[in-house]
């Protein structure tokens, strides 16, 4: 069975090689899809009988180890140097800085590793990541799929 909860935040970057406008610093109103695979749990009396996980604990996951911390960021290539020390000198700005471009392809991939760490088979049900969607706006997105980025 699978299951996707959907959950959005807020962040800026920029694509420092883009030849056009995304060249820019910008922000977008990203969305993620998080796909997991599991059996639905049998177990009367269990608060997640009849589910591959409470769509609320998904999200409690997310949020602890990604969301949280993307939301409402500057995502920054490390080697952007020039705004790195710009957002550096900001006191208190919420920087992440990433090893690659922030573009979607990217950011989906880190997310996938990111997540795929935390949904572990807490359930007993056989529970894994499966697959993050992550929209850059809503007609543009990227897909990590497992054993296929």
């Amino acid at each position: 069975m699978l299951i996707t909860r959907r959950l959005e935040f807020d962040a800026g970057h920029r694509i420092p090689d883009h030849r056009s406008q995304c060249r820019h610093l910008h922000g977008h109103r990203y969305a993620i899809e998080i796909t997991l695979s599991g059996e639905v749990i049998d177990k009367a009396g269990d608060a997640a009988n009849g589910m591959v996980m409470d769509f609320s604990e998904v999200k409690r996951i997310a949020k602890s180890v990604l969301i949280d911390h993307w939301d409402h960021a500057f995502l920054v290539y490390s080697g952007d140097t020039v705004v790195l020390q710009f957002l550096q000198s900001l006191e208190g700005h919420k920087t992440v800085v990433l090893d690659v471009q922030p573009t979607a392809e990217n950011l989906a991939v880190i997310a996938f590793g990111i997540l795929d760490e935390a949904y572990q088979d807490s359930y007993g049900n056989h529970l894994r990541l499966e697959q993050v969607r992550l929209f850059e706006t809503p007609n543009c997105w990227a897909d990590a799929l497992r054993g296929a980025h």
